[in-house]
């Protein structure tokens, strides 16, 4: 009995998926037995509106070509109303530069990312003046520095003028004011290591304290100098260029108006000012209204592909990574198609070669 069952279940299950494949692929028939109406939005370089070219255009165009499939391209102003009309049912998918994200997931259903984006930060690079360049030297840290220096030369006059004033009174003048300028003068000059020779200390209390500074300058000036050192070359690189978010704490940005990238600075509490394009925030760039602009990486490397001649400098440091992937109804049959073929498009290098006709190839 319990054979006859076990039988019993294993074939209605596999009438279930039989039915159910059956289901599908009539489904799937049904869609491409029609033009397949794709809605087409976004910006360069993924959607060109003149000519209908760009990466997720030519990306579909080869999709739809290798599958023999029949299509009308319905244009939109912006994705928002693209992805609206696909909801209603008016589409049958939407092409274009479309984020995958948790919130879209709960109305329709995407292919695998053709494209990984992310937020990144566009600067000038231009040579320094030379109050630039010195700057740094005037920094509150470095001046908090030589004070302290100061007072430990103070300091170490001092013990060494206690020490000798009296029995070296021709050296170490009894007067305080005179007295503490030459033991800070020797020890200047111990800690240079010039060794003038013109004031050395006679007792056996000068002479430790003396030999004493002269271990503690040798760490002392050369952490010093170092420092010095390093403030000098970073002073000396590029600072026009932005490589991190870190950087543009109090400095003015530039972004667009209503872009994943205007979220991102108000949450990371950066003052910026939105515009509508990304020419106008160049522009705005260029003139020195603001420090940087922050926008789609794929969009700013389209843009230094295409305007190499303005000198400008694109961060390695990429932010609020997501997916660009191809939107569809909830209940359409082509995402596994359409999967199928993205992956055969990546395996032969298709995918790349497209990308990198459009945008500059990350170095």
């Amino acid at each position: 009995m319990r054979i006859n069952s076990v039988k019993k279940i294993v074939l209605y299950t596999l009438l279930v998926f039989s039915t159910l494949s059956a289901y599908a692929q009539v489904k799937v028939s049904d869609t491409l037995a029609k033009t397949l109406l794709v809605g087409v939005a976004g910006n360069e370089p993924f959607v060109f509106n003149e000519n209908q070219a760009g990466i997720a255009v030519e990306i579909w165009d080869n999709i739809a070509e290798k599958k023999d499939w029949d299509f009308e391209y319905v244009p939109f102003e912006n994705v928002d109303e693209a992805l609206r009309a696909l909801s209603k049912g008016e589409l049958d998918l939407v092409v274009g530069p479309i984020s995958i994200t948790a919130k879209r997931l709960e109305t329709m259903r995407f292919s695998q990312p053709f494209y990984n984006s992310s937020i990144s930060i566009i600067s000038r690079i231009e040579n320094q003046s030379i109050w630039q360049k010195v700057k740094p030297l005037f920094s509150f840290k470095l001046i908090m520095a030589v004070a302290i220096f100061l007072i430990i030369l103070a300091i170490v006059g001092t013990l060494l003028w206690l020490a000798e004033r009296k029995q070296s009174p021709e050296q170490f003048s009894e007067d305080p004011l005179n007295g503490i300028g030459t033991g800070m003068w020797l020890a200047i000059v111990t800690m240079s290591t010039t060794g003038y020779g013109d004031k050395a200390p006679v007792t056996v209390l000068g002479r430790i304290i003396a030999g004493s500074w002269m271990i503690i300058s040798i760490i002392f000036a050369t952490s010093m100098v170092a420092g010095i050192a390093s403030t000098l070359t970073l002073s000396s690189l590029d600072s026009t260029t932005i490589s991190n978010i870190e950087q543009l704490s109090g400095r003015k940005v530039a972004t667009i108006s209503g872009s994943p990238s205007e979220a991102f600075l108000n949450k990371s509490k950066i003052k910026e000012v939105g515009l509508s394009d990304l020419d106008e925030a160049i522009a705005d760039l260029e003139s020195k209204n603001v420090e940087a602009v922050v926008y789609d990486r794929p969009q700013l490397l389209y843009f230094i592909k295409n305007n190499k001649s303005k000198n400008l400098y694109i961060s390695k440091a990429e932010y609020y990574k997501q997916g660009y992937g191809f939107a569809f109804s909830i209940h359409s049959g082509l995402i596994s198609e359409v999967n199928r073929t993205l992956l055969e498009l990546a395996e032969n290098q298709e995918l790349e070669e497209i990308i990198h006709s459009y945008i500059q190839k990350d170095e």
